[in-house]
C-alpha cells in the first residue's frame, strides 16, 4: 500500500485521534468519563439525523427537510401531551407517522414528479417551519400555556416521555450513559448493518452508484428511493421525540442548527478510512469528531461565534483532502 493509500484511508482518523491528544492536554477536564458522556451527548441527536440524511445520500439523493422534520415532531409530541391530553405512546407513534408521511411525500415529488430533490426537500422544509406553528400562533408550547382561543392547556408531558431525552444508564458510574447515546449506538449499528449486509442495502448503494444501470438489472429504483426519504424522515421524527424529552416543552427555536450540523456530519463521513462514499459509519464517526471538536474548542473558552466558522472550515479540508487523493489513486 502506498503513502497515498495510507493518507487516504487513515489520514482523517489520525486528525480525529491528535484533536482528542491535543485537548486532552490543553484543556483541564476533557478526558474525563463526563466530558466524554456529555460529547456523545450532544451529538446523538444530529448523528440520528445525520443517519437519515446517509440514507438519502446512498441512492444519489439529499434530504434538507430533516431539521424541519425534527422540530416538527418536538413541536407535534408537545402539542399531543400538553394540548390534546394524550400518552406518550400516542406522541411518539403520532411523530413516527409523520416522519414516514413526510419522507413519503419528498419521495413521491422527486420520483413521481421529477421534482429535483434540493427543490422538492428545500420547499418541504419551509412548509413544515410554517406548519408547525400555525396552532399555536407562534408560541413555544410548556405545560399551563395560554391557548389561542384563552384557555390554558390542562395536559403535561409524561414522566415516561420525559425519561427518554433525561434518564441515564450505570456504566462503571452511576447516572453515566444517557437513553439519547444508546438510541444514537442502536440506530447507527442498525443502518450500517442494513446498508452494508443486506441485499437491500447493497441495492440502493448499486442505485446511487448508476441509477440507469440499476433500472435495466430490474430493480424498482423509484420504490428504493422513496424508502430512502422515508428512512431520513422517521430517523429525523426520533430526533425531534428525543429533544422535545430533552427540553420538557416544544421550543420552535431548539432546532436552528440541526440540519447544517447534520449535513455536516454525515459529508465529514466521506473522509473516514477513505470511504468517498456516504456510510453510516462514517457519519457516527463525522458526528462524534464534530462533537469532540466543539466541547474542546468551549473548554478551551473559544468564543462561541468561531465554532460555525472552525465547523465549515473542517468540512471543506475533509472532502478536498478525501476527494483529491481519491481521483489522484
Amino acid at each position: 500500500m502506498s503513502l497515498t493509500d495510507y493518507a487516504i484511508r487513515y489520514g482523517f482518523v489520525a486528525l480525529l485521534v491528535g484533536l482528542v491528544v491535543y485537548f486532552s492536554v490543553a484543556a483541564d477536564g476533557f478526558a474525563s468519563p463526563y466530558s466524554a458522556v456529555f460529547i456523545f451527548q450532544s451529538v446523538a441527536i444530529t448523528g440520528i439525523l445525520a443517519l437519515g440524511v446517509t440514507a438519502t445520500l446512498v441512492v444519489d439523493g439529499f434530504d434538507l427537510s430533516i431539521g424541519a422534520v425534527a422540530t416538527s415532531a418536538l413541536m407535534l409530541s408537545a402539542y399531543v401531551m400538553v394540548v390534546m391530553e394524550q400518552s406518550a405512546l400516542v406522541a411518539v407513534v403520532a411523530c413516527l407517522l409523520m416522519g414516514a408521511l413526510v419522507g413519503l411525500i419528498n419521495g413521491f415529488l422527486i420520483v413521481q414528479m421529477r421534482v429535483p430533490d434540493l427543490l422538492a426537500t428545500l420547499g418541504m422544509m419551509f412548509l413544515l417551519i410554517g406548519l408547525q406553528r400555525i396552532p399555536t400562533e407562534g408560541r413555544s408550547i410548556a405545560t399551563g400555556m395560554s391557548l389561542p382561543d384563552g384557555s390554558t392547556a390542562a395536559g403535561s408531558f409524561s414522566p415516561e416521555f420525559l425519561a427518554l431525552g433525561r434518564h441515564r444508564f450505570d456504566f462503571f458510574i452511576d447516572n453515566l450513559i444517557p437513553v439519547s447515546v444508546v438510541f444514537l449506538i442502536v440506530i447507527a449499528i442498525g443502518i450500517w448493518l442494513f446498508l452494508e449486509y443486506t441485499r437491500y442495502g447493497r441495492v440502493m448503494y448499486a442505485i446511487g452508484s448508476n441509477q440507469r444501470a440499476a433500472s435495466l438489472a430490474g430493480v424498482p429504483v423509484k420504490k428504493y428511493k422513496i424508502i430512502a426519504y422515508m428512512i431520513s424522515g422517521v430517523l429525523a421524527s426520533v430526533g425531534g421525540i428525543l429533544l422535545a424529552a430533552r427540553l420538557g416543552r416544544g421550543d420552535i427555536a431548539s432546532g436552528n442548527n440541526l440540519l447544517l450540523d447534520s449535513v455536516a456530519a454525515a459529508l465529514i463521513g466521506f473522509a473516514v478510512l477513505g470511504a468517498a462514499k456516504p456510510n453510516a459509519f462514517g457519519t457516527a464517526v463525522g458526528a462524534l469528531f464534530v462533537g469532540i471538536l466543539l466541547q474542546g474548542l468551549t473548554m478551551m473558552n473559544a468564543p462561541y461565534y468561531t465554532q460555525d466558522f472552525v465547523k465549515g472550515g473542517v468540512l471543506v479540508v475533509a472532502l478536498m483532502f478525501t476527494f483529491a487523493l481519491s481521483n489522484r489513486r
